[in-house]
């Protein structure tokens, strides 16, 4: 009994430990073009993030519930079953974290808890259909219709202020970016911080603390807001200048149009219990919100990387969480040496990330990255920006005097943002 219960003192910390993660590697879903345009300071966007993430957390049990009672099989699920998941799920996250490539924290959970699962008890302890109906269809629909919504919604952002003062739009845009963000923070606690309950709380059912079926304790509530805060406040630094600079360039009225359409997404899915990924949703937000106006960009280079991690997530921490419920089956050792492994690997990972820091300093200095900035104009880009409006009034002017033409811009503008 009393291994049964360290054991499971230990899946309760690891799963905070993962939430943490969690917290650091999608705060560039809320902040990253909050920082990159501006608007608010590195610093102080992470501190509000990581308040609203707290606040959000208290807000719904609806993925919670998807996740402790509707994606794995609860009877014979072992405790050691959801160690192993989760030991894949934070090397996945950590990695994806050192190559600066928003992933899916979400699918690293469900691959590697369904990989642990089904080697230890087979296919039959996967529920299929809730997999495809609350995990991959939503993975497929929700970036899609949020790019759809943020590119719909920029081109009718700048349609409103054609009229207006460049300037003074701005500013308003800056504060509407502020307000975005917020919301898209509260979801991101709403939807998140929400995994990690489930996690522990399918833990304590696995355990026999509780019966099956019931609702996380005010208790795993609270922690898992704290240690989501925590991450986020710490900031992912590498994923933000991904997400605010690696993607595409964005202007005030293009992220407030980018995070007001993932917030509404992100928020609905919480309501009705889907647990999808908030990192692909804002990222398809700021794909669709850079290619709305007249002469965006979108890098395909970067974001064909960032395609690829989305589809190695969930068989890539399926593997790691089927190799580690492998060796927990052996015994103690077998724990013993898969936390050591978890321990091990975060630690090089740790280190091989200090070769080139990115923080607050320097997450939106042009010269990172900028061999890319010296790729050609791709296809798809120069499809959409043909057909795409630009807008009447002084924004129209700007826009012109500042673009130079398509003929001469590999040459005479080699700093401009690239696409492939």
């Amino acid at each position: 009994m009393e291994n049964i219960t360290l054991l499971l003192g230990i899946v309760i910390v690891t799963a905070l430990v993962f939430d943490f993660t969690n917290g650091f590697h999608d705060t560039a879903n809320a902040m990253a073009t909050t920082i990159s345009t501006g608007a608010l300071k590195p610093k102080t966007a992470v501190a509000m993030s990581a308040v609203l993430n707290l606040v959000g957390a208290f807000l719904s049990v609806e993925v919670a519930k998807t996740i402790s009672g509707g994606i794995i099989n609860e009877g014979g699920l072992k405790t050691e079953v959801i160690f192993a998941a989760l030991v894949g799920a934070i090397l996945w996250n950590l990695l994806t974290w050192l190559l600066g490539l928003p992933s899916s924290s979400s699918h690293a959970l469900f691959g590697g808890l369904i990989g642990a699962a089904v080697m230890s008890m087979g296919w039959s302890s996967v529920n299929g259909g809730t997999v495809v109906t609350k995990v991959l269809l939503p993975a497929i629909a929700a970036p899609l219709v949020a790019g759809i919504a943020a590119s719909l919604a920029t081109r009718l952002t700048y349609r409103i202020s054609s009229k207006t003062d460049e300037k003074a739009t701005s500013k308003g845009y800056r504060a509407g970016q502020i307000a975005s963000a917020g919301l898209v923070s509260l979801a991101h606690g709403t939807n998140d911080a929400q995994k990690t309950m489930g996690i522990i709380t399918l833990a304590l059912i696995t355990g026999g603390v509780l019966n099956p079926g019931a609702n996380p304790p005010l208790w795993v509530i609270v922690s898992a807001g704290v240690a989501i805060a925590l991450g986020t406040y710490l900031g992912g630094w590498r994923i933000i200048r991904t997400m605010g600079k690696g993607l595409t360039e964005l202007a005030p009225p293009q992220g407030f149009a980018a995070q007001t359409s993932a917030a509404t997404a992100i928020l609905a899915s919480s309501h009705i219990g889907f647990s999808l990924s908030t990192t692909q949703v804002c990222s398809g937000a700021v794909m669709g919100a850079g290619l709305g106006r007249k002469g965006g960009v979108v890098r395909w280079s970067t974001a064909t990387r960032m395609f690829v991690a989305w589809g190695l997530t969930l068989p890539a921490a399926g593997l790691v969480g089927a190799g580690a419920e492998l060796l927990t089956k052996q015994g103690d050792w077998g724990v013993a040496a898969t936390a050591a492994l978890l321990v091990g690997g975060s630690a090089v990972i740790w280190s091989l990330s200090r070769r080139e820091p990115v923080d607050h300093t320097n997450v939106t200095a042009d010269e990172i990255g900028s061999a890319r900035d010296t790729e050609p104009a791709g296809v798809v880009t120069t499809a959409i920006a043909a057909v795409t409006p630009p807008p009447a009034g002084p924004l129209a002017a700007a826009s012109v005097a500042a673009e130079p033409s398509e003929n001469t811009a590999s040459v005479a503008d080699p700093a401009r943002p690239a696409t492939v």
